[in-house]
């Protein structure tokens, strides 16, 4: 009988457009464009080690740095996610074996490219 009565309800403020179906927008954005403009210049201009503490932002940095400056609290995931909306991808170094020797490597670099 709810139902019911919602569809009366909804008839009598709106009229026969009361009984279509309405999508919800879906929840407000907690970045705007504001913040996402101020997340891509901090990106952009990278951490300082002495002032920042780190050499390379996490997301973890930046959610909380957005906290102490904006009072928004996100996820990390929500960080990733929005860096990667803007185009930003996680870079990391290839890794390199500690006892590796440059003069060999060269060496086999040019044996490789020479067999072609």
């Amino acid at each position: 009988m709810q139902i019911i009565r919602d569809w009366v309800m909804r008839f009598n403020t709106d009229g026969p457009e009361g009984l279509l179906n309405r999508w919800s927008s879906g929840p407000r954005r907690k970045l705007d464009a504001e913040h996402r403009r101020a997340l891509a210049e901090r990106v952009e201009c990278g951490p300082d080690l002495a002032i920042h503490g780190v050499v390379r932002w996490r997301r973890c940095d930046l959610a909380g740095w957005l906290y102490e400056a904006y009072g928004v609290s996100v996820e990390e995931s929500t960080v990733g996610r929005v860096l990667r909306e803007m185009g930003y991808r996680k870079l990391s170094a290839r890794p390199r074996h500690y006892d590796q020797n440059a003069d060999e490597a060269e060496t086999f670099k040019k044996a490789s490219l020479t067999s072609c």
